[in-house]
């Protein structure tokens, strides 16, 4: 299928890429129920790793089965499917065809209790053997470990670019010297999705922002200058201004298991703020499948109508 003229638009901000990269990105952007008009809605399945099995699947057992998440993406019409190696390798053969894939290459694990990090687990050539569009990899700015992650993220990017694929970079702030409210206050979250594209990110994933905003020098900046957000819309246009004016592609996590209304209503705000869409997970494929796809089918009907 020929690119519609708002993905032509959008690939025009990565000119930079080589002709692999671009290729991917296109891709990403011209499938499942979105295909053309410049939104993503891609289902992660990584919270095995992150949180543990049971947690995450006993309340859908199905979700145990690699190959239910896959069918799942691609009966919901999502543009991707991201995960670890594990859970991708077992049926990229069979669906990488079918959706294209993200392959986490950094993950944690809940039993580690030091200053948040991650691990690499899987590797760029992995992502190529297996047919992936992209590599996804996490940063956690302000976190002990943030320096040495984003060295990893430099090579990561490199390596990956080099070999044509997408780069998706997860910007969670934690860890340090960083409160729990801290990690969503909305200068931090800005700041988080401005160091992703800093860094190269072709797409940029980070948490809906509150209103706290994290120190006093902050705030003062934020009311000499206007910026208003008071709003989750006005939160996340902030935020999307500040990964390159709007010239990156900005999408939303769904965050821990909600009710049907409070996602709705999260994803209108995220879409009327100019969000590029939602990496939605746990509200997804905990619920029996019908269900989950019918929550999809609604969220990416939200970013189409916008």
């Amino acid at each position: 299928m020929k690119a519609t003229d708002k993905v032509n638009e959008i690939l025009s901000w990565y000119s930079h890429e080589n002709s692999g990269t671009l290729e991917n990105i296109e891709r990403l952007l011209m499938s499942g129920y979105l295909s053309g008009t410049g939104k993503l809605v891609i289902l992660p399945v990584d919270q095995g790793f992150e949180h543990g099995p049971a947690k995450s699947f006993a309340p859908n057992p199905e979700g145990y089965d690699p190959d239910y998440h896959f069918k799942f993406g691609i009966e919901a019409g999502c543009n991707a499917y991201a995960a670890p190696l594990g859970f991708l390798e077992h049926g990229a053969k069979e669906y990488a065809n079918k959706i294209p894939l993200i392959l986490k290459l950094n993950n944690s694990d809940s039993l580690y209790s030091g200053d948040p990090t991650q691990t690499m687990t899987s590797t760029v050539d992995d992502a190529v053997r297996i047919g992936c569009a992209a590599v996804g990899f996490s940063i956690y700015p302000g976190s002990n470990s943030s320096p040495q992650m984003y060295e990893e993220l430099r090579e990561i990017s490199r390596e990956a670019k080099s070999k044509g694929l997408a780069v998706v970079v997860w910007s969670y702030p934690r860890g340090g010297n960083l409160k729990k409210e801290d990690e969503t206050a909305i200068d931090v979250v800005a700041y988080a999705a401005h160091i992703a594209a800093q860094m190269g990110a072709n797409i940029i994933k980070i948490k809906p922002p509150s209103d706290y905003i994290s120190n006093d020098e902050m705030k003062s900046i934020y009311e000499k200058n206007n910026i208003s957000i008071s709003t989750l819309p006005d939160r996340v246009a902030h935020c999307v201004k500040s990964s390159f004016n709007g010239k990156r592609i900005v999408i939303f996590s769904g965050g821990p298991a909600k009710g049907t209304d409070e996602i709705m209503k999260e994803i209108k705000d995220i879409s009327k703020g100019g969000g590029f869409g939602s990496i939605v997970g746990r509200n997804s494929f905990q619920r029996p499948l019908e269900e989950g796809i019918s929550l999809m089918k609604d969220i990416m009907n939200i970013y189409k109508e916008s």
